[in-house]
């Protein structure tokens, strides 16, 4: 199995990017998770008091179960991978029941900060937006989708979001083999993986 890792800040373009990557490739034959699974579960907590967690530290992550689920896959077992609520700000009951293919993407801001996961992981690659565009796009995600107000999410950009990206997420761009810029001039990059993949493929 081969597993790509794609990180980088919020609102960079990660979701765009795995779909470039397997646009055209066989899906039986790739899978996608998303660190945003793997979010702790806080059913102990109110919605208020969940809505203050800080999401973008490496601790909100439960990476115990995200690289046991990896392992599980890697070694040709099923998993029940979890479903998240953005607007609950907690797992649900359901599960997504998910099989073992040759090639796994895992997606997600900090995948890179935990070194046992990096350790998984064969292909890394680190997608890079400006922060401005960072900001815009999670602006239009955070309002629209998930039922935050503009004031809130501005607030939490400043207090958290920013100082998060600085500490934990950007050092990771160390680790990429690739870096994406996701602009119009992405192609070459995404091309790069795709064919790397299609190798794996070929090989399989």
């Amino acid at each position: 199995m081969l597993i790509i890792g794609i990180a980088g800040g919020t609102g960079c373009g990660k979701t765009t990017v795995v779909r470039q990557i397997i646009d055209e490739l066989p899906n039986e034959e790739v899978g996608v998770i998303s660190q945003d699974s793997y979010y702790n579960d806080l059913s102990h907590l109110t919605l208020e008091e969940r809505r203050r967690i800080n999401f973008d530290h490496p601790s909100s992550i439960d990476f115990g179960l995200l690289t046991k689920h990896l392992k599980e896959l890697k070694s040709g077992k099923s998993i029940k991978q979890p479903v998240y609520s953005f607007l609950e700000c907690n797992r649900t009951e359901k599960t997504i029941l998910t099989h073992p293919t040759k090639v796994v993407i895992v997606e997600g801001i900090l995948i890179m900060a935990n070194p046992e996961i990096r350790s998984m992981i064969d292909i890394k690659i680190f997608v890079h937006a400006d922060s401005d565009e960072r900001l815009i796009r999670r602006l239009k995600r955070d309002v629209n989708e998930r039922g935050w107000n503009l004031d809130e999410t501005l607030e939490k950009y400043q207090t958290i979001l920013k100082p998060m990206h600085d500490q934990f997420i950007e050092p990771t761009k160390e680790y990429a083999d690739i870096i994406i810029p996701n602009n119009k001039y992405n192609t070459v990059a995404v091309e790069i993986v795709r064919s790397i993949i299609n190798e794996k493929l070929a090989e399989s």
